[in-house]
């Protein structure tokens, strides 16, 4: 019994040492296609040749998202092109500005940003605005920033201390699209060294902050919140620290992150929030709890103004693709207070390492995949259920805030996957050897390609009615050369059984010839010794 077991296990072993082998050489050329598959997609990408597919993506995460709807904490006041009708004026004096600003007070908001540029006065009511811009502490008010091609900017009303302004720039993409929050910047030197007493938006040496922001501190200022760096100069407000956008971050490649850049986490695609026109506040028609303790926010809609973005919502409408500048800083706002307040997730994402890590990890299940399923349709079912689980996965991670990686994990999946199936072919095909024969011997000229090929020709070949008649040929010649080599056996024997006995007769014959020689010799000896005693 226990021999009997023993000389199983001796039968299996070597078959399982040549599974192992085999698994062992799969595993490793997978391993070795993915890590490449890997290193060549990340080359790419470093390059900033996926970042419009990774943007892209981002976008189609952002329209699919539910709407969250509005933000009871906001209102907007919009100018919009019947308002402007009425007025029959633009820019609106500033004895409109002022009126509207003292009904907006009467009912305590808690703070209210005027998103029109006011950097020369525009009479009659110059004065009176001046003075409510100078002393009401819930007033913010807007610059624009210098650039460096020589743009000077837009300097804030002057009668507005500098804690009070907030500057109203916006960050757009290179596809035009807005994505991202610009928090902090300082701007960059004036190109013109005789500048006299720069503004606000023109102070190099200055940390200025966003509009949105300003208008987020003021509302934040109740629950006693106030903005502090953390070690690594990240700003915190209460328990939310911002991330910063940093080069390569997420999907950007190579993008100017000049400032304190954040991505802009869109809370609803079209009613940010609760909104009233211009005319209707005037007149008396809003109600005073849309007010009271809220942000408002006070923008032109008018289209004649052209103040309007493309945003990720843009390429999933048909009409009113664009959103306007006071919606964008209202999303801005909502995204702070929203934050801080409700722990609404702003987006992050990992590091290079760990980026790299998730990008690997689904090319080797690419390559893993094609290696187990040869079937092709088997295979592109299963391709597309793991496809469509990454993307399901990548699609709930973004909605708590995290932007994955998912159109290089794509390619790397499919390279390698593609890259298996070819390596596989070209072993099963005699393709590898063949070549690697050739670059050992670059002078053998007969090389056996496709063994499959040459065994189909084989099978071709014998069929055929003339090879059957050489096989029948062969057959009756072997039947002869058998019958011949079995006669010339025969006569062979009986010559040997005749070569014995005529050897066995000479030899008989031989002794009988030696006796009689003997016998002679004796008898010569007798006489020979008579004759000597006779002569005695």
């Amino acid at each position: 019994m226990i021999s009997k077991f023993s000389r199983t296990v001796n039968s299996v072993l070597p078959r399982l040492h040549r599974l192992y082998t085999a698994l062992l050489v799969s595993g490793a050329s997978v391993v070795f296609t993915s890590a490449i598959a890997t290193a060549l997609i990340m080359g790419v990408r470093q390059v900033g040749w996926l970042q419009a597919q990774e943007l892209w993506a981002f976008d189609q995460f952002i329209q699919w998202r539910s709407d969250e709807g509005p933000d009871p904490r906001l209102l907007i006041v919009a100018i919009t092109e019947e308002d402007l009708q009425r007025q029959d004026t633009w820019p609106l004096p500033d004895s409109t500005l002022e009126q509207l600003l003292d009904k907006l007070e009467q009912h305590k908001p808690q703070a209210i940003g005027l998103d029109i540029y006011r950097d020369l006065p525009k009479p009659p009511g110059s004065r009176e605005f001046s003075k409510r811009l100078h002393q009401s502490d819930r007033i913010i008010a807007v610059c624009k920033v210098n650039d460096s091609s020589g743009n000077p900017g837009v300097a804030p009303p002057p009668s507005v201390p500098e804690n009070r302004v907030g500057f109203a720039d916006l960050l757009v993409d290179s596809g035009g699209i807005l994505r991202r929050s610009l928090l902090f910047i300082n701007p960059p030197p004036i190109n013109k060294p005789n500048a006299q007493n720069p503004h606000l938006c023109q102070k190099s040496d200055a940390d200025v902050y966003s509009f949105s922001l300003r208008l987020a501190l003021n509302y934040l200022k109740v629950e006693k919140i106030q903005p502090v760096l953390t070690p690594s100069q990240e700003l915190k407000l209460g328990s939310t620290v911002f991330k910063r956008l940093q080069n390569n971050s997420g999907g950007y490649r190579n993008t100017n992150f000049a400032g304190y850049q954040v991505l802009l986490n869109y809370r609803s695609r079209q009613h940010i929030a609760p909104q009233v026109t211009l005319t209707e506040v005037l007149t008396d028609k809003v109600d005073p709890n849309l007010i009271k303790n809220r942000v408002v926010l006070i923008g032109t809609t008018a289209e004649s103004i052209k103040d309007s973005f493309y945003t990720p919502y843009s390429a999933g409408q048909q009409k009113d693709q664009e959103m306007m500048g006071v919606t964008i800083h209202a999303q801005a706002v909502s995204q702070i207070l929203s934050a801080v307040l409700d722990h609404r997730p702003l987006f992050w994402y990992w590091s290079n390492w760990g980026e790299t890590t998730w990008i690997g990890v689904w090319s080797l299940s690419g390559g893993i995949l094609a290696w187990q399923i040869r079937h092709p349709l088997r295979f592109g079912l299963a391709s597309g259920v793991v496809l469509g689980g990454l993307l399901a996965l990548c699609f709930g991670l973004f909605s708590q805030g995290a932007w994955i990686p998912l159109v290089p994990s794509v390619y790397t999946f499919v390279l390698t996957a593609g890259s298996v199936v070819i390596v596989d072919r070209f072993n099963k095909a005699g393709y590898t050897k063949a070549i690697s024969d050739r670059l050992k011997n670059p002078l053998k000229l007969n090389i056996e390609i496709d063994q499959s090929k040459k065994e189909r020709q084989v099978a071709e070949i014998t069929k055929t009615e003339y090879f059957q008649d050489l096989q029948k040929k062969g057959k009756e010649l072997r039947n002869k050369r058998t019958i011949v080599t079995k006669n010339s056996n025969t006569n062979i024997s009986l010559k040997l059984i005749e070569t014995n006995k005529n050897s066995q007769t000479i030899k008989s014959l031989n002794i009988k010839y030696i006796r009689r020689l003997k016998d002679k010799i004796k008898n010569l000896k007798n006489r020979r010794d008579k004759t000597n005693t006779n002569s005695l």
